[in-house]
């Protein structure tokens, strides 16, 4: 949190060293998470965001954070924030698609950007020109929120041996990987967090994907379901803040720059938080839960989940110019960045691997 309070600070003398009677006014959203108000690390960044901007206004920008236990509406922050029902919300870019497609590239594609290469094209590339270009049509202006990293492939109550072995199989994955797996013969569904051991211990569903051991061990699927493949589908999975547009050009400048800080900050530390959590956790996973598989799809698997996902991308692309634009500024950027990260960090892990040997 050392950053968090350098952030605060150097926030605090750039507001103070302005007009402090534009941001003196008391100012008191409401944020409505997708998910419950204690599923951390997913629920962090709201937490932080509101801990930050009160702290900066000197108690002046309250921020009432509200999960999905108060609310009861986990997949319609979107409308919320957009109506005004709530200032604020967090969630998944890509649980929209069904209102529009070009959703689904703040968040992750399959076989797409790692978690710094999206950060990148996001903040000094086109992202969030793009972003912002998609949800001017709901009134409403969106942020990153928070990454989780490459996430796992998910839990499944048998294994994956071949593409027939997922024809029929009923799961709970989200987004466009959900549309690639429906190419495959999988029956998809999407599931609220607080209704998925339920439905996989129930037999509602075969398998289900989450994020990645730091939370998936703590919701218990591993009980359930032991087979645990790592990922393809969701390689820097974005969560999003989304603003009411309306209720943010009444804020002043200073309490603009407040919330933007913060949301930027509380983005990144919920991509350390994750990563700490889903480290220790897996450095357990062998000694508490001996149990678990943990398995990687065969290689004709993934070649037919590389050959869906560019035939769903084509064929949205064909139909959509804006898809096709934004498609291809991530591929070009992918392209480039791709090519530093193998050098540095991948060329890096393999030769201390090769050392240890």
């Amino acid at each position: 949190m050392k950053i968090v309070k350098i952030i605060l600070a150097a926030v605090m003398l750039i507001t103070m060293s302005g007009n402090p009677a534009s941001a003196s006014r008391t100012v008191k959203w409401k944020l409505a998470e997708t998910w419950p108000s204690n599923l951390t690390p997913l629920a962090s960044p709201p937490a932080l965001v509101a801990k930050m901007v009160e702290e900066m206004s000197g108690g002046k920008f309250i921020i009432r954070v509200e999960g999905k236990e108060k609310h009861k509406a986990p997949l319609a922050v979107l409308d919320m924030v957009k109506g005004g029902q709530y200032q604020m919300g967090h969630s998944g870019s890509y649980y929209w698609k069904g209102k529009d497609i070009n959703t689904i590239f703040f968040t992750t594609l399959p076989f797409g950007m790692t978690t710094a290469e999206q950060y990148a094209w996001f903040y000094y590339g086109d992202g969030m020109k793009y972003m912002q270009q998609v949800y001017d049509r709901f009134k409403v202006l969106s942020y990153p929120g928070g990454n989780t990293g490459v996430q796992m492939g998910g839990w499944f109550k048998k294994e994956i041996n071949s593409l027939d072995d997922l024809k029929g199989l009923k799961m709970r994955i989200p987004g466009l990987a959900g549309e690639v797996f429906a190419k495959l013969g999988v029956n998809v569904t999407n599931i609220p967090a607080g209704e998925l051991y339920t439905s996989l211990d129930r037999g509602t569903i075969d398998a289900l994907e989450w994020v990645g051991p730091g939370m998936d061990i703590r919701m218990g699927f591993h009980k359930v379901a032991p087979y645990y493949y790592t990922g393809w589908h969701e390689p820097a999975s974005e969560m999003q803040f989304l603003v009411n547009k309306r209720a943010y050009d009444k804020l002043s400048p200073e309490y603009q720059a407040m919330l933007q800080a913060a949301m930027k900050v509380a983005s990144a530390d919920m991509y350390y938080e994750n990563f700490a959590e889903s480290a220790e956790a897996w450095d357990k996973m062998k000694t508490d839960f001996p149990d678990i598989k943990v398995k990687t799809f065969p290689l004709p698997v993934l070649k037919a989940m590389k050959k869906a996902t560019n035939e769903v991308l084509g064929s949205y692309a064909a139909e959509d110019p804006l898809f096709k634009e934004i498609l291809a500024s991530q591929r070009a950027f992918m392209q480039k960045a791709r090519q530093w990260t193998v050098i540095s960090d991948y060329n890096y892990i393999k030769t201390t691997l090769e050392l240890e040997q």
